[in-house]
């Protein structure tokens, strides 16, 4: 019988198996931008780059806040916490 956890172990592993999200993962490593600054940083379209960003906030991997007409998006630690847990379980 599968355990909720598994869904969300799984669909953080998903999320992190594009290389555009892993170059996501790591700006946002910097702290918190907005779309406009991840497009121009990143070198890539507003519709490539928020079907990415969908991905990771599905995942739970990165939350966003709305300020005026931004959204802006950060890291959520909390998660890769857990998806690291979950794998040093396998190191023994």
């Amino acid at each position: 019988m599968a355990k909720s956890s598994d869904s969300a172990y799984s669909a953080g592993f998903h999320a992190l198996s594009e290389p555009i999200r892993i170059q996501v993962i790591e700006l946002l490593q910097e702290g918190e931008f907005c779309v406009g600054d991840m497009c121009d940083r990143l070198c890539i379209a507003q519709s490539k780059l928020s079907f990415h960003l969908k991905t990771l906030k599905e995942a739970g991997l990165v939350t966003a806040r709305q300020q005026g007409r931004w959204m802006y998006y950060s890291l959520n630690a909390d998660r890769f916490h857990a998806l690291e847990g979950y794998l040093s379980s396998y190191g023994d």
